[in-house]
């Protein structure tokens, strides 16, 4: 088993982060073409709590190392499971997410959260963990190097996932101001 972490300072309100992290996956975003299709399976708000939850199904080109598809067989596609909840009154969103594309070789459980910063409100605390684990029984040095590999993906990702997301956040920071001055022209 190994884990994965990361923390990052997005200088944006979390009403903007939260709002945008709609959009992520946007075509505008080209750090995430890699990112085919994003179905909504449910979506509800519970009216006691304001929590809006969200079930999600994201189609991705894969792209796995060359040795595991040599050991696995070639596919060009992977799903992930994923579920939000955005709680206005704690004003966090929560994101865990689960592998089904090779879910019987590796357990990649994903959990992302943004909350405003303490100290400064136009500023938004993003975390990132995540928990993998192969499942091939008794080879230990294979799981090692599956496990390993998929840390070194996720930092790669996590970078480029961060960037992506601040290239949307500007953009649609521009568009509203634009759209704020277009209004106050009129």
């Amino acid at each position: 088993m190994k884990f994965f972490s990361s923390q990052h300072e997005f200088e944006y309100s979390w009403e903007e982060v939260s709002t945008n992290n709609w959009r992520k996956y946007c075509p505008w975003n080209d750090k995430a073409d890699h990112v085919i299709a994003v179905d909504t399976l449910s979506r509800s708000l519970d009216k006691d709590t304001g929590i809006l939850r969200t079930e999600r199904l994201i189609t991705c080109k894969q792209s796995a190392p060359q040795w595991l598809t040599t050991f696995l067989g070639s596919t060009d596609t992977s799903l992930v499971y994923e579920i939000s909840y955005v709680n206005p009154a704690s004003r966090t969103v929560t994101m865990c997410s689960q592998n089904l594309t090779w879910s019987e070789l590796i357990s990649v459980q994903e959990t992302v959260s943004y909350k405003p910063h303490a100290e400064n409100s136009g500023k938004t605390i993003f975390e990132q963990k995540a928990k993998i684990i192969a499942l091939c029984g008794g080879w230990q040095k294979i799981r090692n190097s599956i496990e390993e590999a998929t840390v070194e993906r996720f930092k790669v990702n996590a970078v480029r996932g961060r960037d992506g997301f601040e290239r949307v956040l500007a953009i649609s920071r521009e568009a509203f101001a634009e759209q704020r001055r277009a209004q106050a022209a009129k």
